[in-house]
């Protein structure tokens, strides 16, 4: 793929795609013409308000009756940020982030996922403590064209024509077989600001690892999870092939996770996480209570739950421990200054800035409540997920009973996503399927 990185010519060719980050954790907006670029600065643009509830297929499933039962109002969509190009598109093209506010009013819109995640740092702020956050995305490289069931295959390796025939977890010698890829989007990435730092090849055939690099702005970090995905699908798409951050697409390889590291430091950059009255134990512990409760965060769908399977390199239980990859909290090794909790729970199809959220909310009750942990597991977990939620439904009835997650998340929020949730998984299961007809005819 050969990257144009030009944008929009001077001549006002091209278009300028505007964009709003959903509950879903998707975007959504519009593709406008390059010559309208500085009305776009100036003064935004006009944009169905419900577009933040979005499901998975594009649709709002109406919850409270937004967009459904209320005429389905424009909201006044401003850019966020610079205009940076998007070097795998066909003809020149640049991008934006939109920020979504009521029309009338300029308010957020209270059920914006960029908003809850804001308001959770408030929080921490308001109490001295001030979030680190890197997210690191796993994700496939996968065949363009899909199976005759409909399900996808690893993509082809150029060399033999063929995918990879074995699991090759940090191969050099796979990572330099997909090298025009990862130049790729490192190259896209460096374009638009997004900050990638270590490439690795993962336990499943034709799997990624890509990692952000950590930053002061959750918000931001979580915006550049959402960013990354679509680099990483543009770039596989110019190349003829495509990808995928579904949690589960193969029953028998890994399924894919978004690993979150968090640290807290104080307002002259003191890490809090270590040293004397160090915080990190009391927020493994605020970790560690309320994972049941936010599980919808992390797998929020019905497909998100087929990741979480024992002895597939995904965390079953509350444990937590140093420089160990079996457990649900980890602590990486390192200096005391780099001292932070890698959240290994979370699929990579999650909204990051929920997920962020989440995490976020579970550490300061801990540290709120001054919640001790239970002992860090030396060896391999052995957790089998018998105390969390087995499935979707059971995850979106502890999250909306949840009395930590409200203090912290709005009541209303948590019971719209519910049945966001729940609108998407009635329409999976609409029709029937070729195995339900198999089981029950």
């Amino acid at each position: 793929m050969t990257l144009n990185g030009s944008g929009p010519g001077s001549a006002g060719q091209g278009y300028i795609d505007a964009f709003a980050i959903g509950i879903s954790g998707q975007l959504y907006g519009k593709r406008e013409p390059a010559r309208d670029r500085e009305r776009l600065l100036r003064d935004g643009l006009n944009m169905s308000a419900c577009a933040l509830l979005f499901d998975a297929r594009g649709v709002n499933p109406t919850p409270e009756g937004i967009g459904g039962y209320d005429g389905d109002p424009d909201a006044s969509a401003r850019v966020i940020g610079d205009l940076v190009p998007v070097p795998w598109a066909k003809v020149p093209t640049q991008q934006c982030l939109l920020d979504l506010r009521h029309a009338a009013t300029g308010e957020r819109f209270w059920y914006d996922p960029r908003k809850i995640l804001q308001d959770v740092v408030d929080r921490l702020n308001a109490d001295g403590l001030y979030p680190v956050v890197a997210c690191e995305l796993e994700f496939y490289l996968t065949a363009a064209k899909r199976n005759p069931d409909g399900g996808v295959a690893p993509a082809n390796l150029a060399r033999t024509g063929a995918p990879p025939r074995t699991e090759e977890n940090f191969s050099l010698s796979l990572v330099e077989d997909y090298a025009d890829f990862i130049a790729d989007i490192a190259a896209a990435s460096e374009a638009q600001g997004v900050p990638v730092g270590t490439a690795i090849s993962e336990y499943g055939i034709a799997q990624f690892e890509i990692n952000l690099e950590h930053g002061p702005d959750p918000v931001l970090a979580a915006d550049q999870a959402v960013l990354l995905r679509r680099i990483v699908r543009g770039v596989a798409r110019a190349r003829g092939d495509d990808a995928t951050f579904m949690a589960k697409p193969f029953v028998e390889q890994p399924g894919s996770g978004m690993h979150v590291h968090v640290s807290l430091v104080d307002k002259d950059g003191k890490n809090r996480m270590s040293g004397e009255d160090a915080l990190l134990e009391p927020a493994v512990a605020g970790l560690q209570r309320t994972l049941a409760e936010t599980m919808a965060f992390y797998a929020p769908n019905f497909s998100s739950f087929r990741r979480l399977k024992p002895k597939m390199f995904v965390p079953m239980d509350t444990s937590w421990g140093y420089n160990n990859r079996s457990v649900a909290f980890r602590v990486p090794t390192g200096s005391d200054k780099a001292r932070r909790i890698e959240h290994r729970v979370a699929g990579a199809d999650a909204s990051p800035h929920l997920v962020v959220a989440a995490i976020l909310a579970g550490m300061h009750a801990g540290i709120k409540g001054k919640w001790q942990p239970t002992p860090p597991i030396e060896g391999v977990s052995e957790g089998d997920g018998s105390d969390l939620p087995r499935n979707l439904i059971a995850a979106l009835d502890r999250m909306t009973g949840s009395a930590v997650l409200k203090e912290y998340i709005p009541q209303r929020f948590l019971q719209l996503f519910r049945d966001n949730r729940m609108g998407e998984f009635e329409a999976l299961f609409h029709a029937p399927s070729a195995v339900e007809y198999d089981f029950y005819l």
